[in-house]
C-alpha cells in the first residue's frame, strides 16, 4: 500500500550542463531557456497544474528535479558529443545566443555553425537515466 511518503524514483533523469567559466546571470539565463526545450520535446515530464487552498490556479511544472551541473568548455564539447551519439533529447546554447535578442535570431546562430564548431555555453539533455549519466560524465554538481 501507498502511502504517500516513499522517496519517487523517476527512471528517467532532467540534466543542464553549464560551462563554469561564465557570469552568473548567464548561467541562470542559460538554465531557463534550455529547460524550456525539454519540456516542448518530451511533454510527459510536465506535472498537473498547482492550485493553492484558495483555488488560485499555477503553471504546471516539471515532475521531476531538473539537475544543474557546470564543467569546463572541454567537458560540454564531450557531453554534447555523447549525447548526439546517443539519441538523446538535447537542447543547446552557444555564446552567439548572448548576442541575439530573439527566437528567430538564435535558431540562425545555431544553424550557421557545423557541429563540431559550435561555441558551447550549456546544454540540457532528457531521457534514461543511466544514459544521462554517461553524458554528463566528468561534470560536477553546479555550486
Amino acid at each position: 500500500m501507498e502511502t504517500g511518503t516513499e522517496p519517487v524514483r523517476f527512471d528517467t533523469k532532467i540534466a543542464v550542463l553549464l560551462r563554469d567559466d561564465l557570469p552568473v546571470w548567464q548561467r541562470l539565463n542559460m538554465t531557463a531557456f534550455l529547460v524550456s526545450g525539454i519540456a516542448r520535446a518530451a511533454p510527459e515530464v510536465i506535472g498537473e497544474p498547482y492550485a493553492d487552498a484558495d483555488d488560485t490556479p499555477y503553471l504546471p511544472m516539471f515532475r521531476q528535479p531538473v539537475l544543474v551541473f557546470a564543467g569546463s568548455k572541454e567537458v560540454l564539447t564531450a557531453a554534447h558529443q555523447r549525447a548526439v551519439g546517443r539519441n538523446l533529447p538535447l537542447a543547446v546554447f552557444t555564446s552567439d545566443l548572448f548576442g541575439t535578442g530573439n527566437d528567430r535570431d538564435n535558431r540562425a546562430a545555431v544553424r550557421a555553425v557545423g557541429r563540431a564548431d559550435l561555441d558551447l555555453t550549456g546544454l540540457a539533455v532528457y531521457g534514461p537515466r543511466n544514459g544521462v549519466d554517461k553524458v554528463i560524465k566528468g561534470a560536477r554538481m553546479h555550486p
